[in-house]
């Protein structure tokens, strides 16, 4: 099995970096925040982070591919990063803490590892393939992370972003079914949802729309720490545009109540 222990550490060095420029401009009186083609919004701090990543990957990486949510895709080869330099956008602009950037490196197409970094919680989040998924500061002060044993969606606690989504996707009878059938909803939102399930404190989280860089870092994260992730048809495909996440064991059922 490939070693990617380097590629791991590369990628802390730039949530480090990351997390230097998302900070200094979060509740910056100046964030200047434009609004994109498809409506969401983009801010400079957007922006500064993805440039300062592909910058770092040009020294360390220089023939590996990138595909960034602002700036596109650059270079071709069988390894390629996949940057959302801010993932939670409109929560950022707004001051709620809960937004990451999100560091992927795919080879072949597999994901393999993942990183996710938010400093406005005080939390980082990581995993390489076949060493584990693990939460802390930094590579020293970390704590392993495993699903939940929860096998009853009455049991369970279903994690979510907004009903809109899924109202859009044609599936809000679905969704509202799921949610009526666990025990507990909650919509903590965005990559923190899915992050609970690798942590094992929610059991299952879905969203019905994502790009690639909005799902790979959390796919080899939840796989790591012995979880299940697909899209809505039950696929494992970072082009899905869709994400289920649970502990595994009650994969089938959401699926089951999500295409019914």
């Amino acid at each position: 099995m490939t070693d990617y222990t380097d590629d791991l550490r590369l990628a802390h060095v730039m949530a480090d970096a990351a997390d230097d420029l998302t900070m200094r401009r979060f509740k910056a009186v100046d964030l200047q925040v434009e609004t994109k083609p498809d409506l969401t919004p983009v801010s400079d701090a957007d922006r500064a982070v993805e440039e300062a990543i592909r910058g770092a990957l040009r020294r360390a990486r220089p023939r590996d591919a990138v595909i960034g949510e602002e700036f596109g895709e650059s270079g071709r080869g069988a390894r390629s990063w996949v940057i959302d330099p801010i993932d939670g956008t409109k929560n950022y602009v707004r001051g709620v803490p809960v937004w990451a950037t999100l560091i992927a490196l795919a080879d072949h197409d597999e994901v393999v590892v993942g990183m996710v970094s938010a400093p406005a919680l005080g939390k980082r989040w990581w995993a390489a393939k076949g060493g584990g998924a693990w939460t802390g500061r930094d590579l020293t002060r970390a704590t392993r992370m495993r699903v939940s044993g929860v096998s009853e969606l009455g049991d369970a606690s279903f994690s979510y972003s907004s009903i809109d989504g899924w109202e859009e996707a044609g599936r809000l009878d679905n969704f509202l079914g799921l949610t009526r059938a666990c025990w507990r909803t909650r919509a903590y939102g965005d990559f923190w949802s899915h992050l609970m399930v690798a942590e094992g404190s929610v059991d299952l989280s879905a969203e019905p729309e994502l790009s690639r860089w909005d799902i790979a870092a959390l796919t080899v994260i939840v796989q790591e720490a012995g979880g299940r992730w697909t899209d809505v048809a039950g696929v494992p495909s970072l082009d899905g545009g869709s994400l289920v996440c649970t502990n595994g064991t009650l994969h089938q059922k959401v699926l089951d109540h999500l295409n019914s």
